[in-house]
């Protein structure tokens, strides 16, 4: 079997692998966020706001990367595990952080600008 390669020697076989890993690790850099994100919450804020407990989003977030680790993003398991953590960080975060205005481990303080 001839190879057609790109001008840096990269076989075209490899190519949807590499296309695989880079969307797999994007997906696990996204639901870590979405896990580190809700460890960091305040618990009220979540009931506050008309979601789930923070326990129940954490245990949600924190299974998703593992998950997504062992089957794969492309797995059922995978996709539905992203999703979960896609609707974490698309309608619970924002209505979490308006709740506590904006800064989720401050308990409220002024913190300073950063």
């Amino acid at each position: 079997m001839a190879y057609t390669t790109y001008p840096a020697g990269m076989p075209l076989l490899a190519l949807p692998g590499l296309i695989g890993l880079v969307l797999g690790l994007a997906a696990l850099f996204l639901q870590g966020f979405a896990f580190v994100h809700c460890l960091v919450q305040r618990p009220d804020a979540f009931p506050a706001a008309g979601k789930w407990t923070k326990t129940g989003w954490a245990v949600v977030t924190g299974i998703a990367v593992p998950l997504t680790w062992f089957a794969g993003v492309v797995s059922i398991f995978g996709t539905a595990a992203l999703i979960a953590s896609i609707v974490y960080l698309v309608d619970v975060r924002p209505a979490v952080r308006e709740i506590s205005g904006g800064r989720g481990g401050a308990g409220g303080r002024d913190i300073g600008r950063w």
